[in-house]
């Protein structure tokens, strides 16, 4: 009789190409680079190369270029971590697959449900592991939030909230009329699309209506931008959803989600930066975080060390399932990506006409995951 096969976990690391090095490109390549001892940051690629050659220097990187398609033609990368902007991430994501490259990509996965799909088409054809950036999945408190949801805390949800307020200072917003229309939908909100969609498991959103201006930047309006908005979903378990988003908050980095259902209420996030509040003479204070490197820094290393571990599972021949802890967040893949992106276009669309916009109108959606089996709910 011969030896059996048995899967083995390999000890070498999973070789990342960075595609993107701006703000949070940076912010990844250092996670990758120092944080996750499982990754190697193997190659970087952004047209600004001197932004490319000062974090490659500073990261000990000798691979470098201005074409993506460097990095997704090197036999030495793995996976590649796309942080380009938004328009280009459904054709990386495409060509990544296309070359045999595990992606992590930021929101969103694209700017229209059609190319999106073409994109996780091209990555199921290929088999291989895409997963997207929503980082709040990977909060401690947010994902506390959800332990307690599974658990039953809120029963049956009813009320969701989420939102987030981008720091800001007197003087407004810098440069409005660089913002591109509908940022404040595909890349600012998006964010709480997901989490609410994640904290109403098994559940879809099935009607939108949303009320967005420039009152921070009126000037700009005329350009297209949009820098405070409100907006209610409506999801096909009766659930009815809040989201509000505004680009400056003077008082921090906001972001806050809150459900609240027939037996009880959780709630999650804020601007503080400690517990530690001072009571004196000028009343009660307490330090608040100012960016969102600073507020997410755990959450954003946490959901590319669970991409990292999917991308070894998935080499190795073994279940994420049983290679990941069983408590970390479903990592958001694909449906994930499209429930989110649909929300931010209906939102966008009834922004424009000011009247709510059915969400079968921009896509056909389905749950990312079953809907929970609470105590005493018949299978």
């Amino acid at each position: 009789m011969g030896y059996l096969q048995h899967p083995v976990r390999e000890d070498r690391p999973v070789r990342i190409g960075l595609i993107g090095a701006g703000w949070i490109g940076t912010f990844h390549a250092e996670s990758v680079a120092q944080r996750i001892p499982s990754a190697r940051l193997e190659a970087i690629a952004d047209p600004a190369l001197p932004a490319v050659e000062a974090l490659a220097g500073r990261l000990g990187v000798g691979k470098i270029s201005i074409d993506a398609e460097d990095v997704l033609n090197d036999p030495d990368v793995d996976a590649v971590l796309i942080s380009a902007p938004a328009r280009f991430h459904s054709g990386l994501i495409a060509a990544a697959a296309r070359a045999g490259k595990h992606a992590f990509c930021e929101k969103p996965g694209g700017r229209t449900v059609e190319e999106l799909d073409a994109a996780l088409e091209a990555a199921h054809a290929a088999g291989v592991v895409v997963q997207f950036g929503f980082n709040r999945r990977y909060a401690n408190d947010f994902a506390a939030a959800r332990r307690l949801i599974d658990a039953g805390a809120v029963g049956t949800p009813q009320l969701l909230r989420s939102l987030t307020r981008d720091p800001g200072s007197p003087d407004g917003i810098a440069n409005p009329e660089r913002i591109p229309p509908g940022t404040i939908f595909l890349e600012t909100l998006i964010h709480d699309f997901d989490t609410l969609n994640w904290l109403n498991p098994g559940a879809v959103p099935v009607r939108v209506h949303a009320v967005a201006d420039a009152l921070v930047a009126p000037e700009a309006k005329e350009g297209g931008l949009l820098d405070t908005a409100v907006v209610t979903v409506t999801y096909s378990n009766g659930a009815i959803a809040v989201a509000e988003a505004n680009f400056n908050a003077l008082y921090g980095y906001d972001v806050r989600g809150e459900v609240f259902g027939s037996a009880g209420m959780v709630t999650a996030g804020g601007p503080q930066a400690t517990t530690a509040t001072s009571y004196t003479a000028a009343g009660i204070n307490a330090a608040t975080v100012r960016l969102n490197v600073d507020l997410f820094h755990d959450a954003y290393t946490a959901e590319l060390a669970h991409f990292v571990e999917s991308v070894k599972a998935h080499r190795d021949g073994i279940q994420a399932s049983a290679a990941q802890d069983s408590a970390a967040p479903k990592a958001p893949g694909g449906i994930d990506a499209r429930n989110a992106l649909a929300v931010a276009l209906a939102a966008t669309r009834s922004a424009q006409t000011g009247l709510p916009v059915d969400v079968a109108d921009i896509a056909v959606l389905s749950p990312a995951e079953p809907a929970l089996q609470r105590v005493g709910d018949k299978a």
